[in-house]
């Protein structure tokens, strides 16, 4: 006997797609499942200008299924030599919908982020008074921060300095790893939202390194305590109008991952859907999923739900995901969450 969900089609608040055959291969596996996604804009080189963004949605557009329904919502990096001006009119024609800060070299491809950010104060401005979001990395980079304190010295001192020196301006933490990022996003007013990842619900930093080092497991930020994990279920499954999905889906090539310095990033857009309704399920919480994949998101960017569904079915067999995907360049390792999930998504 199944139970069946069905749900207005989601969005994914935070996505990486690549670019080229890597773009072409993984498009497919979100737009079966998504109407939007915010794009990550972290290419080589990365997309810092109107022109690039459009260039870039363009290629998106090129490379989608021809049955499916699906919008990009485009980013820029912020770097220190950011125009505003340009920046005001992508955002004033909707050819964006919101600004990327890296802080520089937090994650893939982020070279080209912030090391000042007084040097950035002038952009940051320009949006507040613009309304354009701010999607942000949340950790420092700083030497003497160990890894896993990275997001909770970012809160302390970036991000909480920045926010009352312009508390106008519209913030997403993205990829929230710690309860004090829970707790931050909380009491953070209208302004502030978090999206929370598939994978940080599923795994913390024992699945990377017990038993021995799993690649597939490494992400930026880095998985945390059990303790953070379970914080980051309770807000998903709240209903809390502050925290939505954000996947940061992140492809890379199984060479690159498992390697002498593998890359970060987990593969979830194949499954998220199936293993949120697990997590959901498990936390008995399955009537809030709706809050957290389609209508939080959407109503912090000032965006319709979609009017479109998706249904979810659980069934008396374990789903079969593909474990390896092939791309013109080699394969592609999916998420495996280490448990059999039953619930389908079509």
């Amino acid at each position: 006997m199944s139970t069946t969900i069905t749900l207005p089609r989601p969005d994914d608040w935070h996505l990486h797609l690549r670019d080229g055959a890597m773009l072409n291969t993984v498009l497919p596996h979100t737009t079966r499942h998504f109407d939007r996604a915010i794009i990550m804009p972290n290419l080589v080189p990365p997309v810092v200008r109107a022109d690039d963004a459009c260039a870039y949605r363009d290629r998106i557009l090129a490379a989608m299924p021809a049955d499916a329904t699906f919008t990009p919502l485009m980013t820029l990096y912020l770097t220190e030599d950011t125009d505003p001006e340009d920046l005001a009119a992508a955002y004033a024609s909707g050819l964006i919908t919101a600004v990327k800060l890296y802080p520089a070299g937090a994650t893939t491809n982020s070279a080209s982020g912030v090391r000042n950010f007084e040097k950035v104060r002038h952009v940051l401005d320009k949006m507040a008074e613009i309304g354009c979001p701010l999607c942000v990395h949340g950790e420092v980079t700083h030497d003497d921060i160990d890894i896993f304190d990275r997001e909770a010295a970012f809160i302390e001192t970036v991000l909480d300095p920045l926010r009352r020196a312009i508390p106008e301006l519209r913030v997403i933490m993205e990829h929230i790893t710690t309860k004090n990022g829970v707790d931050y996003a909380r009491a953070g007013g209208d302004n502030l939202g978090a999206t929370i990842t598939t994978h940080h619900l599923i795994i913390n930093r024992n699945h990377i390194l017990v038993g021995g080092i799993k690649p597939h497991y490494y992400c930026l930020p880095v998985a945390k305590r059990e303790e953070h994990r379970q914080a980051l279920v309770k807000a998903a499954t709240s209903g809390d109008a502050r925290f939505f999905l954000g996947t940061d889906s992140a492809p890379h090539l199984d060479h690159h991952k498992e390697s002498a310095c593998g890359c970060a990033g987990c593969f979830t857009a194949p499954n998220t859907m199936s293993l949120l309704a697990h997590v959901f399920e498990d936390a008995g919480a399955l009537d809030q999923l709706r809050a957290f994949a389609c209508e939080n998101g959407p109503a912090f960017y000032g965006l319709p739900v979609n009017t479109g569904t998706l249904t979810l079915t659980k069934q008396d067999t374990p789903v079969k995901f593909p474990s390896k995907i092939e791309t013109p360049e080699g394969q592609l390792t999916v998420f495996d969450p280490g448990f059999d999930v039953f619930w389908s998504a079509e």
